[in-house]
This record gives structure tokens, sequence and C-alpha cells, in this order.
């Protein structure tokens, strides 16, 4: 499988890249709300040859973090509580996106959730479920 994401209107967040090496994001505006994508290889598989549980929380964590980001009127945030469900294996290779929306926004939090997809051949399938709280961050 060889998904482009340039050639489907995503864009490549270089300045975003997430940590430990897992990849650079890519972002994606649909239907007035942000997407976001992670390109899978096989670094990061397990020893089972599927997605390594740890990469689909980091990539979560991340592109919810944006989300919060965002609802919080761009003031920094920090995850303080993040729930995750496992549906499916994902397959390296896979193009993996991130389609989530703020719940609720109090002065000091921002509660988010999502669903994560996996795309193969043009089929998207449910392959987690996440959802959390942030600290709005503010000088203090």
């Amino acid at each position: 499988m060889s998904f482009d994401p340039a050639a489907e209107g995503w864009r490549a967040l270089p300045g975003a890249a997430m940590p430990g090496g897992l990849g650079v994001p890519w972002a994606k505006r649909s239907e007035g709300n942000w997407l976001y994508g992670l390109l899978t290889d096989p670094e990061h598989a397990n020893p089972a040859g599927v997605v390594h549980g740890g990469v689909l929380m980091a990539f979560a964590d991340h592109g919810l973090s944006f989300i919060a980001w965002e609802a919080a009127e761009r003031a920094p945030c920090t995850t303080i509580q993040l729930n995750t469900h496992f549906l499916d294996a994902i397959r390296p290779g896979e193009f993996i996106e991130l389609h989530g929306e703020a719940t609720r926004r109090t002065r000091g939090l921002v509660f988010v959730r999502g669903i994560l997809v996996a795309r193969h051949d043009d089929k998207l399938r449910d392959v987690g479920a996440v959802d959390g709280i942030w600290r709005v961050l503010r000088p203090g």
C-alpha cells in the first residue's frame, strides 16, 4: 500500500514532529475541522508485526493536543488525562487519521475526544477511540 497524503490535500507539519522519531504529523481541513494524520512504517511495528499501541497513543496525544490548543485560543496546554481504547490492529504502511473535537472548555481545562481511523486502499476503519483532559497553562 502506498498512500500519498500530499496528493490527497494533506500537508506535513515538520515543525511539529512527534517525539522519539515517530514521524511528522500531517494535517488537513475538512468540513470546518482539522484532521491529523501519521504515515506508519515497519519501524512502528511491535514484535507481532502490527503498529505498537504506544505509537497510536503518542499520535493520539499529539493530535488531541492540537485540538485542545485551538480550543484554548492557542494558549499552551498539557495533557492531564488520556484514555485510549484499541479497536483494531494497524498494519505498518497504513495512514492513521485522527478525527477529533473539543467537547467542553472551562477557564483552565479543555475536554477532547476523537476517533482514530486507518486508511487502507482508500477504505477507512476505526482503530481507536480516545478522550482526555488538557490543562490550559497561563502565565503565573
